[in-house]
């Protein structure tokens, strides 16, 4: 079988799009965004309200992928060796020996990553960003490719530990799920009226569209995507804009300009082109860009949010003809 081209890669991603929308209803953006990290070798958090298909969704999109999906409950007395792996002493041998942990995985479905302490979410930080974890002092590569997809309740909700700004800024996007309008609600009730049952997936007729080699062949599309010096700065005055605004104790680092440029790369590929515009920057800023600053106490206590002063930025800082 021959490799998946470009073009074909492509189609498979449309296809993995359209096999989520058999079971998740009005969250495009989402979906989106879910595949352009999977593009960009990044991480999702995943944020709403309870009962905004969050779950759903990530299970949605292994049930259309053909990879090794694993998934952890976050819970308040979950260790980090709960997550890792540890070594277990094997008594008919007198030896330790190592015990995968979920991990181990192409997709890790991190549910209610902030239901759990500070301790057992840093587990997390060395597979986030080297793609491995050590225990003992031994470290073990993890599987390419290797995608956390996490999710989480809004901070003010009881029972939840917010993530630092160390781990908020391993998450490549953060995307925020709201609350369905009316007539997609009433889609949404239709579909269990007529038999949908959530926790069985294949009854609703998802199967795998995309694999390892698609994922592959489009990553390597996105690489040979141009960017060109003028917008390459204009992503780097967005980020600048952010670290000077007076709403912001805390800026967007160097590592979210990157980000905003590897997902701006992946969007414009997706479209269907092999050069960046403005518009695709645009398009990714928020999500990109809204986890990896922070507020003023009293922006706060004023109603301003990281969205609108990003996109009062994105409305002020002039872009490249």
């Amino acid at each position: 079988m021959s490799a998946p081209t470009a073009d074909s890669a492509r189609a498979s991603l449309e296809a993995l799009r359209t096999e989520i929308a058999k079971a998740v209803v009005g969250q495009d953006a989402a979906v989106t965004g879910l595949v352009v990290a999977l593009l960009c070798r990044g991480h999702v958090l995943l944020e709403g309200v309870p009962g905004v298909a969050k779950t759903l969704l990530v299970r949605a999109l292994a049930a259309s992928l053909q990879l090794e999906t694993k998934r952890i409950q976050f819970t308040p007395d979950l260790m980090p060796g709960d997550v890792t792996g540890s070594l277990v002493y094997d008594a008919r041998t007198a030896e330790f020996s190592f015990q995968p942990g979920p991990v181990f995985t192409n997709l890790l479905i991190a549910d209610e990553i902030n239901r759990t302490p500070p301790k057992t979410q840093a587990s997390l930080l060395e597979a986030m960003e080297e793609r491995q974890v050590s225990v003992d002092g031994t470290p073990r590569l993890l599987p390419d490719p290797f995608l956390v997809a996490a999710t989480q309740n809004p901070v003010e909700y009881e029972g939840t530990y917010p993530l630092p700004e160390a781990q908020l800024d391993r998450f490549l996007l953060k995307l925020i799920l709201p609350l369905p309008s009316r007539d997609t609600e009433i889609d949404v009730l239709t579909r269990h009226a007529e038999g949908f049952n959530p926790r069985d997936l294949a009854a609703a007729g998802l199967r795998p569209v995309a694999g390892p080699a698609d994922l592959e062949a489009a990553r390597d599309a996105v690489a040979k995507t141009s960017i060109s010096p003028e917008i390459t700065g204009y992503i780097v005055d967005l980020c600048r804009a952010t670290r000077e605004s007076p709403s912001f104790t805390l800026g967007v680092s160097p590592r979210g300009a990157t980000a905003l440029q590897a997902t701006s790369r992946a969007w414009a590929w997706l479209t269907g082109r092999d050069y960046v515009t403005p518009d695709d920057v645009k398009a990714l800023a928020l999500p990109t860009l809204r986890h990896r600053v922070q507020l003023r106490p009293e922006a706060e206590m004023e109603g301003v949010t990281a969205d609108s002063v990003i996109t009062a930025i994105l409305a002020h800082v002039p872009v490249p003809r």
